[in-house]
């Protein structure tokens, strides 16, 4: 296989409003599509733990690729709990961002929890690199100043 990069990171959720509320509205990411799906035959059944009747599919992106989706399935109840970084599966998506601190500073101030407190996450001068937050469904959602060399 000769991949590219990564096309996109997907998400199941519990209630799309509220994970709305968080990545569009707190974040900032835009919607692209949001659109209902019939999962009940077809290629999909096979990749679903429980029958699902339906799936809400919504992508947002911030201008390129890759991009994040987020799916839920109306009516009925998401099964699972959000895991650790120390658990099998994807653990966390992590943005990049220009400036760390002020991003935890206003997501602090909109009520966003942050994994630990913001000072957990600063060095001995207080500078803070990176950090953690939960999403609406306990999801850890990463924020970097990108890859040091």
């Amino acid at each position: 296989m000769e991949a590219t990069g990564i096309s996109h990171i997907a998400v199941c959720v519990r209630d799309m409003d509220k994970s709305l509320a968080f990545y569009r509205d707190i974040l900032g990411l835009t919607v692209s599509k949001d659109f209902m799906q019939d999962t009940s035959t077809g290629g999909l059944t096979h990749t679903y733990k429980h029958h699902r009747n339906t799936r809400r599919t919504v992508y947002l992106g911030w201008g390129g690729e890759p991009f994040f989706v987020m799916t839920s399935h109306p009516g009925d109840q998401a099964d699972g709990d959000a895991i650790k970084l120390d658990q099998v599966g994807i653990s966390h998506v992590s943005f990049t961002v220009a400036d760390v601190r002020a991003l935890a500073d206003e997501l602090v101030a909109k009520g966003v929890e942050i994994a630990g407190g913001i000072e957990a996450f600063a060095d001995a001068s207080g500078h803070v690199r990176t950090f953690f937050a939960f999403d609406p469904d306990g999801m850890l959602v990463q924020f970097d100043a990108g890859i040091e060399s």
